[in-house]
């Protein structure tokens, strides 16, 4: 009677330990899978910072006017940058195909057109910082439950408590042979959850930059200085 009852008071306990283990699982397999899509949304996001700048690169074309570039408008390093693009005309193409430039000279439409693409880099790499504001903030809600999750779920506690039930006490007979030490490793290993990396291990991370008004001056310099690189028919 007494082992009846001892069993069962075991089996619930098992079945606490368990209940409570899977539901934690869940919820941060599902936080974990919405952090996930919320990073390939994210990417999409970054492409387009990625095509700003390139185009850029393309339009400032001489290095030292790039690094120039990169000194004005904040950025501390040379994101995206590939020497090899400036000079593949397919890509160059594809790039600027949907550019518009308008004005009366060549260099009136060349200016204009590399402050409109300065444009669209600020608001692009606005909304980049935003998004990844917000995708730093899931990831540490994600951090915190996965810790939440062993203050709760004390895996090696879980598995010594299965071996205790099966130190040949009589209690849990039916777990004679299963709970081995290669056993209990791999299912240990099995139950873990690793924490999510670090975002700036896997996303870049973007300085802000500096508005166009307070360096248009600058841009148009730049812009002067890098007609001199490309012919009339350029985005022809």
């Amino acid at each position: 009677m007494d082992s009846d009852i001892t069993d069962f008071l075991n089996f619930e306990i098992k079945r606490e330990l368990a209940e409570r283990y899977f539901s934690f699982r869940r919820l941060i397999e599902e936080d974990t899978q919405s952090l996930n899509e919320s990073i390939s949304d994210f990417l999409f996001i970054e492409q387009k910072v990625t095509i700003d700048l390139t185009r850029i690169y393309i339009l400032l074309n001489d290095p030292d006017l790039i690094w120039e570039f990169l000194y004005l408008s904040g950025l501390e390093r040379d994101f995206f940058l590939d020497m090899y693009i400036k000079d593949s005309p397919a890509i160059k193409a594809r790039l600027f195909k949907d550019v518009k430039a308008w004005g009366l000279t060549w260099s009136g439409r060349f200016t204009k057109m590399f402050l409109a693409c300065y444009d669209d880099l600020v608001a692009h790499v606005d909304e980049f910082r935003e998004n990844y504001a917000k995708l730093a903030n899931s990831h540490g809600i994600l951090a915190e439950e996965i810790n939440l999750f062993y203050r709760k779920n004390d895996i090696s506690t879980i598995m010594g408590f299965l071996r205790g039930m099966n130190s040949g006490n009589g209690v849990g007979g039916k777990l004679e042979g299963a709970i081995t030490s290669g056993f209990n490793e791999s299912m240990e290993a099995k139950m873990r959850i690793k924490p999510p990396q670090p975002l700036e291990k896997t996303l870049t991370v973007l300085p802000p930059l500096v508005p166009a008004e307070q360096i248009k001056k600058e841009l148009k310099k730049l812009a002067r200085a890098a007609l001199v690189f490309h012919p009339k028919d350029f985005l022809h």
